[in-house]
């Protein structure tokens, strides 16, 4: 239907309404015909990569994905007007548990269930105008990419980056799969069927991301990321510096444990030896029985079953009582720097996976062991001295030492009283090591990365296991070769309603013959973790059709790294962790640039949209379609809305999109371009140089706000600007820089209205630059916003500093009224904006 604009504008009503459905649809097709954002590895412009993160084909566009393209459609128009040679590729993040558990519940299968999916998404896109190289179209469950990251599996294999062995996971009942701790909700429960998760022993096959460990934390400084984002990943490694030692399991009176174990355990603070007034085992340490005395053990085995059904978020959190998180083996540990026997517990907020899974516990600088010690009745001796005044329990802070000198489990004497942390820390690991006990270490909170998945609908491992052939590790796994690949799951499969993997009754998939001696072997029934196919798709965007390798080095070579990568901040974490593991991997194999260090040069995280507060979701049935959209006010109206509501990073509500404001300005801007309109007059004369100076400020000021990511006050100074034209008048250059300016943003109706005026394509101009001398003012509008909403616009000195710029802000009246007492953040850019974050 034609759009409802503002006609009255318009006297004379020469100029048609403009017809959004009708003009984006012809434009969308005819980039599409023409191949106009196509681009081949050999062009000879500069190349610039940008790339949202692929989606998973759940159906049409939602908003947020309305916003993130919107994003990254807009610097890749932005770019290629910058005369950069952009690549613009999309793909399809398509295995995944949604679509198996629809094959459960309706008896799709997941195929037929993605692949009628892909389709809706792709048109919603089109849609909202994003443009992309769909030549290079990759999807994870294609033959093609199940080739390459089986071969990609089989590389890593070969170097050792790949392994099989038994571990404790968390195992969610009602999906018949291993979750990732992340996975795992505050309660226990899983994050999608909401069952309890139980704590399973499997044997699991993982990727040795913790040979990168070190990398993985130094290369952050090469990438120009959000500091959340920075921070988040650092913390996901978490390096620390300490001492490993190793103490003998002794009883009360320090005779030797029958076993004559010794437990290893790691801590930062070495230097507060003295003060260790028991030790803590995980639930899950391979000692843990073998230390408990006879006494102890029903109660011992009836603590570990509780631990190994409680999840680790739950066995981290502080809260509920201590007293009931621990138990008495009914052993000691010597402790080497007195040669006291300390007693030995387990306790559940220990964790098996990090450091030795076996601590020192010195109550008297950590507040958990406080808590601890208190609820078990254990003395508490502290080691570094508060300062004067302090009345608090546990002192984390820094001092001198204190209660730290005497005779060593070695006879010798060590005395660290009266140094500060780092040299007590230094001397108590020199003790150590001269002594054989113990030496410096580093340690990492980054685990190996299981990557085994008892689903259907994912890429199948290329194992299988033969009872003739030793295999891998005498453990009759055996890869499959390159020339067998993909292993493909069948489609003539059932659904089980337990959720259960149908590869495991499969016959003609799970039998089959060993490559290595014609026997017969059994396939492995594990998938891989779908993180694993998006952790190098944005590899294969740049050499998508090769046959022979997932890409070449010399494609990879020219395009990466990704220039801007655009995605959620939900993804902080595990992909790109994941994307950073492989691309090293990947590097240091020969696979990939041996200088790659790197996937994403920069990232952006695009804020989330609510409805009435709430993130929109199917589940909670608050989804605002945007064909209606679409089909009403058009995609670019939606685009200019999505860009206006506030900052870019910012969470936004979907009731400040103001939709029927964005389309009215398009019919303004339609009015004001069109060449057979006379709504508004040329200006001329004196008028025409003022014109022209401020088209000329609008340029500098625009290109600053888009190299920023200020859209929101890029598209207020469209407005301002269009606004002064109908006052004032317009001029050619007024009229022609305000298109080319507003091309990334509007691409339909700007490229339009340029070809009515120009017969040439707009996006296909150079962008347009300021003439410097024509930017002299006595005054400029300094925008001031709250929240990212304009609430005033005051007039100042171009030279006004910050401290005046705030001042001003604040004392509006305008503000003020927006405001309920002192604001929290005040962000200022002088002479232009100020955001006021109450």
């Amino acid at each position: 239907m034609a759009a409802d604009t503002a006609s009255n504008d318009v006297a004379d009503g020469r100029v048609p309404d403009y017809d959004p459905q009708s003009v984006e649809a012809r434009w969308q097709q005819r980039w599409r015909d023409e191949g106009t954002y196509e681009i081949d590895n050999d062009d000879p412009r500069p190349p610039y990569y940008v790339l949202n993160m692929y989606p998973y084909p759940s159906g049409p566009a939602h908003m947020g994905h309305v916003r993130n393209y919107t994003f990254g459609d807009l610097i890749v128009r932005y770019k290629t007007m910058q005369g950069h040679g952009v690549l613009s590729p999309m793909g399809f993040d398509s295995f995944g548990l949604p679509a198996e558990n629809a094959a459960i519940q309706s008896g799709i299968h997941p195929r037929v269930f993605t692949e009628e999916r892909i389709p809706q998404l792709t048109s919603s896109i089109t849609r909202i105008g994003a443009v992309y190289d769909w030549r290079r179209t990759v999807a994870s469950h294609t033959p093609e990419y199940i080739r390459f990251t089986q071969w990609i599996f089989l590389r890593f294999l070969e170097r050792g980056l790949a392994y099989k062995r038994k571990a404790a996971v968390n195992w969610c009942p009602g999906c018949q799969t291993v979750l990732a701790n992340e996975q795992v909700l505050a309660d226990g429960t899983c994050e999608r069927s909401g069952d309890l998760v139980e704590a399973r022993d499997l044997e699991q096959w993982f990727f040795k991301i913790t040979d990168y460990a070190q990398q993985l934390l130094d290369d952050l400084e090469l990438v120009d990321w959000p500091e959340r984002v920075v921070t988040m990943q650092r913390n996901w490694i978490g390096r620390s510096e300490g001492a490993q030692f190793s103490m003998p399991v002794v009883d009360a009176d320090g005779e030797p444990h029958e076993s004559a174990a010794r437990v290893e355990v790691y801590t930062t603070r070495p230097d507060t030896a003295f003060g260790m007034t028991y030790a803590v085992l995980a639930p899950e340490h391979e000692l843990a029985l073998t230390v408990t005395t006879p006494e102890q053990r029903d109660e011992v085995e009836a603590f570990i079953a509780k631990a190994r059904s409680t999840s680790e978020m739950d066995r981290l959190s502080s809260e509920g009582a201590i007293d009931k998180r621990g138990v008495f083996t009914g052993s000691y540990l010597q402790n080497p720097f007195n040669g006291e026997p300390v007693p030995l517990y387990l306790a559940d907020y220990v964790l098996v996976t990090y450091g030795t899974g076996a601590i020192m516990a010195v109550p008297g600088e950590d507040q958990r062991d406080w808590d601890f010690a208190k609820a078990y009745d254990l003395p508490i001796i502290r080691t570094v001295q508060p300062p004067e005044g302090f009345d608090g329990e546990a002192y984390t802070g820094t001092g001198p030492a204190i209660n730290s000198a005497g005779t060593t489990i070695t006879g010798d004497e060590l005395d660290l009283n009266g140094l500060e942390m780092a040299e007590a820390k230094a001397r108590a690991i020199d003790w150590l090591t001269a002594n054989g006990i113990g030496q410096d270490r580093v340690n990492y909170r980054l685990r190996d990365w299981l990557l085994s998945r008892q689903r259907f609908w994912g890429c199948p491992i290329p194992i299988v296991y033969c009872t003739s052939c030793a295999g891998l590790d005498g453990n009759g796994a055996v890869p499959v070769p390159d020339d067998q690949l993909p292993v493909i799951a069948p489609d003539d499969v059932e659904f089980l309603p337990t959720g259960e993997s149908p590869l495991k009754h499969h016959e003609g998939f799970l039998r089959t013959t060993c490559p290595q001696c014609g026997g017969e072997a059994m396939r492995e029934t594990d998938t891989m973790d779908t993180f694993v196919d998006s952790s190098w798709y944005f590899l294969r965007f740049a050499d998508p059709t090769n046959e022979d390798l997932p890409f070449s080095q010399e494609a990879v070579d020219h395009w990466l790294p990704v220039d801007q990568y655009i995605g959620g901040v939900e993804h902080a974490i595990l992909h790109l962790m994941y994307a950073r593991f492989f691309t090293k991997a990947l590097a240091d194999i020969g696979v990939a640039p041996s200088d790659l260090r790197e996937p994403f040069k920069r990232l952006f995280t695009q804020g989330m949209i609510r409805l009435g507060g709430a993130k929109m979701s199917k589940s909670k049935g608050n989804l605002v379609a945007p064909e209606e959209i679409l089909d009403r006010e058009g995609a670019d109206a939606l685009r200019l809305g999505q860009l206006f509501v506030g900052p870019p990073a910012d969470d936004v509500d979907w009731e400040g999109v103001g939709i029927e404001g964005t389309h009215r300005f398009i019919g303004r801007l339609w009015r004001l371009a069109h060449p057979a309109s006379d709504a508004v007059p040329e200006a001329t004369g004196d008028a025409a140089v003022a014109v022209d100076k401020e088209a000329h400020r609008l340029i500098a000021r625009v290109s600053d706000e888009y190299e920023r990511w200020s859209y929101n006050t890029a598209v207020a100074a469209f407005m301002e600007f269009t606004n002064l034209l109908y006052k004032q008048g317009r001029t050619d250059f007024a009229v022609d820089s305000l298109l080319l300016l507003l091309a990334p943003m509007a691409p339909h109706v700007t490229a339009e209205l340029w070809e009515l005026r120009h017969g040439t394509h707009v996006h296909e101009q150079a962008w347009p630059t300021h003439d410097p001398s024509m930017l002299a003012v006595d005054s400029v509008t300094m925008v001031v916003q709250v929240k990212g909403k304009v609430r005033d616009r005051i007039e100042v000195s171009p030279d006004i500093s910050e401290e005046e710029a705030r001042a001003l802000a604040l004392a509006s009246e305008a503000v003020q009224g927006h405001l309920d007492g002192e604001p929290t953040k005040v962000i200022v850019r002088p002479p232009n904006i100020v955001n006021i974050v109450p």
